[in-house]
């Protein structure tokens, strides 16, 4: 039987903007996804640590390195910028699979840089 972990987190990260003219999704910077290894296109729960606000979206790749954090669209009444958010992806796993196992973890700075991944 497949459950439902944790695959990958980005912890912390300070939204940068919020456009609610734009079809929904989060804008994530490049970088960021690569080492925490979420793919464009994938759904992501978003955790506002500022206000308490949980929900999904799907992610579109920012430019690398440029620290971009933004919800579009109906996620942008859900967040303000400069409010830390909690970003998780998450995977199907086999009990086999999960022998060991340990979620890529990304922790970053005030601006979005990575300051260790776990």
């Amino acid at each position: 039987m497949f459950q439902e972990f944790i695959s990958s987190k980005i912890h912390r990260a300070t939204v940068t903007d919020a456009n609610l003219n734009y079809v929904g999704s989060i804008t994530i910077d490049e970088t960021l996804m690569k080492a925490s290894k979420i793919k464009e296109w994938q759904k992501v729960d978003i955790l506002d640590i500022n206000n308490g606000e949980r929900f999904h979206t799907y992610v579109i790749k920012g430019q690398a390195d440029s620290g971009m954090i933004c919800l579009n669209g109906a996620a942008a009444r859900k967040v303000q910028p400069g409010d830390k958010v909690i970003i998780i992806a998450y995977g199907l796993y086999n009990p086999e699979e999960m022998n060991n196992y340990k979620p890529q973890i990304v922790i970053v700075d005030e601006n979005n840089k990575i300051s260790s991944i776990q």
